[in-house]
């Protein structure tokens, strides 16, 4: 399994996670087999506190994957992140440690909802898929 980051994608995820620290950030990720196009940023509408927690609204959650950020905390998935999450879409994770991004990693849920697998992330040169409203999940 990988994801492919077209430029730009992880520079916008640093950036958000930087522009909401100490909260957490979360956004859509978009883009068409396994290629990552685009980001949308969308609104954290957590009822649990947004330095820990990140919730998006149902109709925002129709999307084809997400990133959120863990604001002084590893890039790694929580319990609440197991607890929450669906199978067949990418998770990318990034740490933010004192308003500055560090390590992002990618996961997906397994199947009968177990445990996360990490996926590699790659950086495309160039567009591949020019249609960025399509689904990555596959």
């Amino acid at each position: 399994m990988a994801l492919s980051l077209q430029a730009g994608v992880a520079e916008a995820i640093r950036a958000h996670g930087v522009e909401t620290y100490p909260n957490e950030c979360c956004g859509a990720l978009i883009g068409r087999d396994g290629v990552v196009t685009h980001t949308l940023a969308l609104p954290n509408v957590t009822d649990e506190g947004p330095r820990r927690r990140f919730r998006v609204s149902d109709r925002d959650y129709l999307q084809c994957g997400f990133y959120h950020s863990h604001p002084d905390h590893p890039a790694r998935p929580s319990q609440y992140d197991l607890d929450h999450a669906l199978p067949f879409f990418s998770y990318i994770i990034v740490a933010v440690r004192a308003g500055t991004p560090e390590d992002m990693t990618s996961w997906r849920l397994r199947e009968d909802r177990s445990a996360f697998d990490e996926e590699s992330l790659t950086h495309a040169e160039h567009n591949q898929h020019p249609d960025a409203a399509s689904s990555i999940h596959g």
